[in-house]
């Protein structure tokens, strides 16, 4: 669905914060710093581990949303004489500025992972170190972990190289001007972006990789309210998400040749759950020739009509089961039989948000001491088995945190409206109980639990436009309910 907006008065506004302050202490998030870990983040700032080598001339650019300043991760994209591509990427090297096994060290294995609050970001390390020292903030010199990735015409990987490098990011971008400057080509850096996220999305299907193109809902506060929307993910987006994958994928081939990293990993689906997804596209017209792959399938879709949104929302059903997995042969501890991930269609690590995401300064870290053919450091290594049970941790905590902000933000935005009639798609059907399901209304962007028909009555349609009556709206509890019409 295209996105569209529903602003909230002021005064929900303060009342929303409120209830968003006793969220976070209802879920025990921290939000306040040890004094410890700020002291030793000031320390860190003022006297990082500095690298020798010098690339401060590269001139690197970053793509992010407006107003941020924790940013991981530049690049800088030229043609290789002969042909192809060279993607310089540096990822911000918080392992300069973080001392193991001291306060800062500490207090990132609690928090994980940064934390989305619509009114409030938990971040994993101080913002003096985040937002600030470590942050590849443009014209600011940064100890970094700078990729050569060379790649042939077609996009393909040829060679990857690893250092530890100084890097200066000349340029900060938004998704927004990266794709009006790729329109008017009025910029090199964008244009080539463009051509490479191009080839690589190509590669992707290659492989049998799939990206799902499912439209997010997203909470934002703004000076006149929340806003409540769907997101959905712009060609811009498909870009640079393609360079970090390419990263991602580099660093995990790198690890399994040396036998230790940190690999993210997602086991392919059952057969089973193919099946009911073609009973699934059957009952929804949505054509599945017996002959046509499921990702071709996939891109055929379009996001934004219901049938297709309501099967797409269906296909994240195949996605459940990823996770991390620490390996070190050294010890006795093999990589897993399959390392791959099953929605990359390759093996895949997460290294490219070590200021946002614990367990990309482990393996940043392995990475970065293979790539230079020396040891990885023993804090890294006593660490990293630890590190999958850490960040599964992060990670439930993660999705219980947005999923209770979208739930409260929803149920303020409709208290008060109980009995009021709303159109709405069929998204998903239980299959125990085909009479209840969860339906997405157009506007406002609210998804939420419908309950239907009686027992033994007809079952919700799936994929369908109907009309449904909120039945409930309760801030409280963050419950929203509708029944049919």
């Amino acid at each position: 669905m295209p996105r569209r907006k529903l602003r909230v008065k002021a005064a929900d506004s303060a009342r929303i914060n409120t209830e968003l302050t006793e969220l976070r202490t209802r879920l025990e998030i921290h939000t306040e710093w040890p004094e410890a870990v700020l002291a030793e983040a000031e320390e860190a700032a003022e006297r990082p581990r500095m690298p020798e080598h010098d690339a401060t001339d590269l001139p690197l650019f970053t793509v992010d949303p407006p107003g941020s300043r924790d940013l991981d991760q530049a690049m800088h994209l030229a043609r290789r004489p002969g042909g192809g591509y060279r993607v310089h990427y540096a990822i911000a090297d918080v392992a300069a500025f973080v001392r193991p096994g001291g306060a800062i060290d500490t207090e990132a294995r609690r928090r994980v992972e940064t934390l989305y609050f619509p009114d409030h970001r938990v971040p994993l390390h101080p913002t003096r170190i985040s937002e600030d020292a470590a942050s590849l903030l443009p014209g600011e010199p940064r100890p970094a972990l700078l990729w050569q990735l060379d790649l042939d015409a077609d996009g393909a990987l040829v060679l990857a190289d690893l250092r530890r490098a100084l890097v200066r990011s000349h340029l900060r971008l938004d998704y927004a001007a990266v794709q009006r400057a790729v329109d008017l080509g009025a910029d090199e850096q964008p244009a080539l972006l463009a051509v490479v996220g191009r080839l690589r999305e190509q590669q992707e299907r290659e492989r049998g990789g799939i990206s799902l193109p499912v439209p997010e809902q997203e909470v934002e506060e703004t000076l006149h309210g929340y806003v409540l929307g769907y997101r959905a993910p712009s060609p811009v987006d498909g870009w640079n998400a393609q360079i970090s994958l390419l990263t991602g994928m580099a660093a995990a081939e790198l690890m399994l040749d040396a036998g230790i990293g940190l690999l993210r990993t997602l086991p392919a689906a059952p057969a089973p759950a193919y099946e009911r997804l073609r009973r699934i596209a059957a009952a929804l017209d949505v054509d599945w020739p017996q002959a046509l792959p499921y990702p071709e399938l996939i891109r055929s879709l379009d996001p934004e009509a219901p049938l297709d949104a309501a099967f797409l929302n269906a296909c994240t059903g195949l996605l459940r089961g990823a996770g991390y997995h620490a390996f070190d042969e050294s010890r006795g501890l093999p990589a897993p039989a399959d390392p791959g991930h099953a929605a990359i269609a390759a093996p895949y690590a997460h290294c490219t948000a070590p200021l946002r995401r614990l367990g990309d300064r482990f393996a940043q870290e392995v990475c970065a001491a293979v790539a230079a053919g020396a040891e990885v450091p023993d804090w890294a290594r006593e660490a990293l088995l630890g590190v999958p049970a850490l960040m599964a941790g992060g990670d439930r905590r993660a999705a219980e945190v947005e999923r209770a902000c979208v739930d409260l933000v929803e149920a303020e935005l409709l208290a008060g409206r109980e009995g009021e009639e709303f159109r709405a798609v069929v998204i998903d059907v239980d299959e125990r109980r085909p009479g209840s399901g969860t339906v997405q209304l157009r506007e406002p962007a609210v998804r939420a639990r419908c309950d239907g028909a009686a027992a033994g009555g007809p079952g919700l349609p799936l994929g369908r436009v109907i009309d449904v009556r909120l039945t409930t709206a309760d801030p409280a509890t963050r419950t929203v309910r509708f029944a049919t019409a």
